[in-house]
């Protein structure tokens, strides 16, 4: 070389021969390499790393010999190289420029002076490595598309099943109590479930053949991504540029899963109000309407605001002056006039009947087991968070509350009692008026643990009648 090229990447020199040097034993190393193209192409550049870093520590005075007897079977340096039609120099330079092969003297007093320009040998390592990171982000993509197809579309499918049936279950149960006068009901429900049901495979069989496709697509580009990487000389793989980028342009455009509602069966295509209305009068109209006779206040859990019978039947509001202090128990109301029921429910179908009388202020219901007790906050307010479901009376007015949300309940006739019937299997609460047995309100809820009855009175008494 008769002069160094300007370059903000490496000149031609002293370095250019490190460069051969190396690239030879990278060349070297790379042909006794017998790569399975279906093995993890990290693993496949770990095994290469550690010829080259062998050889290396071994090379000592023999390294002028190995880039020697290594000269004839390297892409630069044996007859695969060309030369410069201008100067009829060896094409050992990359011009970053005008993306081509140039030789030394064409940065110099060439057509590529003052260009960005790169030796061959650095061109062809940041291409290389260029293509180890995307063949391994597609792989892992790969990955990702395989679990998303062979665990989560595996598992809707095995849900959709299991909560198709159940609802069928829930619709079947509902109306062999009042057959007669629901058969039509019957019927729609049923076929409503089975749209559902299709909708939701089709869904997922519409996703499992376009994700298919997509890791057909991605692993076919990635196999020829990884051919390229393997088998392509150099020469032909510094100037394979535009390629590669469309065939990643277009495994870049396969995009990543997403578990969406609509791969999930609607709980919706089973409900009906007029199947809940129905059942639930059929059922009340039975012997359970009054409930259990075991069902009792939880002394332990009455507020000091209450009193409560020697029966354990009635709860009283307490005037200010008639207060005591009860003694300190974990499980008692301490500052809203809360009590709850003896009896825990997680299982069957349950109701019970309360005498409201001339009360102008109540609440009865539902809650968790683990509602808190104490303090003024909504954790123990019943109807202000999210652990209790009950009707409410204030000032003449009726209405359903639950975390905080009021919903106003437009009643006639304005009962001395109420009924509660909750249905475990199905995860319906209804309220409703024993005497005319008419539904006031109803919700359907995924109850995630045991239930107590809940009580609140903040004027007169209320009752549990049997």
């Amino acid at each position: 070389m008769s002069a160094e090229p300007g370059s903000c990447h490496s000149t031609p020199g002293c370095s250019l021969q490190d460069d051969r040097d190396t690239e030879v034993e990278v060349t070297e190393s790379s042909r006794n390499l017998n790569m399975d193209l279906q093995q993890p192409i990290f693993s496949a550049l770990n095994v290469l790393r550690d010829e080259i870093r062998s050889a290396k520590e071994d090379s000592g005075l023999s390294g002028k010999a190995a880039v020697t007897s290594s000269d004839s079977e390297s892409g630069i340096f044996s007859g695969e190289s060309e030369l410069c039609v201008e100067h009829e120099s060896e094409l050992d330079w990359f011009c970053c420029s005008e993306q081509k092969l140039i030789c030394s003297h064409c940065t110099i007093v060439g057509s590529c002076q003052g260009h960005t320009v790169t030796a061959l040998a650095n061109r062809v390592t940041a291409v290389r490595n260029q293509l180890v990171d995307v063949c391994e982000k597609m792989q892992l993509q790969a990955r990702r598309i395989e679990h998303f197809i062979n665990k989560t579309l595996t598992a809707k499918e095995r849900a959709l099943q299991v909560e198709a049936s159940g609802a069928r279950e829930r619709v079947v149960a509902q109306v062999s109590v009042v057959r007669e006068a629901v058969e039509e009901e019957e019927q729609r429900l049923l076929e409503a479930v089975q749209r559902e049901e299709e909708r939701v495979e089709q869904c997922l069989l519409t996703q499992r053949a376009h994700w298919g496709q997509a890791l057909a697509m991605l692993t076919q580009t990635r196999t020829r991504l990884v051919h390229t990487l393997t088998n392509t000389p150099d020469l032909q793989l510094a100037t394979s540029g535009q390629e590669i980028a469309d065939r990643v342009e277009d495994a870049e455009g396969v995009g990543e899963p997403c578990d969406t509602d609509r791969l999930n069966l609607n709980a919706g295509c089973s409900d009906s109000k007029l199947m809940r209305g129905l059942w639930a009068s059929a059922i009340l109209l039975g012997p359970i309407a009054y409930g259990s006779a075991h069902l009792t206040f939880d002394e332990r859990t009455v507020s000091s605001l209450l009193s409560l019978s020697e029966d354990l039947y009635t709860l009283t509001f307490l005037p200010k002056r008639s207060r005591q202090s009860p003694p300190y128990d974990p499980a008692r109301f301490d500052s809203w006039p809360n009590a709850l029921g003896t009896l825990s429910i997680s299982s069957g179908t349950h109701s019970w009947v309360m005498d409201v009388g001339e009360s102008g202020a109540f609440k009865l219901g539902v809650c968790y087991t683990s509602m808190g007790r104490k303090g003024s906050g909504n954790d123990s307010r019943l109807g202000y968070n999210g652990q209790s479901w009950v009707l409410s009376k204030y000032d003449g007015d009726f209405s359903f509350c639950h975390a905080g949300k009021n919903t106003p309940l437009h009643v006639v006739h304005k009962p001395k009692s109420l009924g509660l019937l909750l249905d475990w299997p199905s995860q319906t609460l209804v309220f409703y008026d024993p005497d005319s047995s008419a539904v006031l309100h109803s919700v359907r809820h995924a109850f995630s643990g045991p239930l107590l009855p809940a009580f609140a009175v903040a004027d007169r008494s209320v009752t549990i009648l049997h």
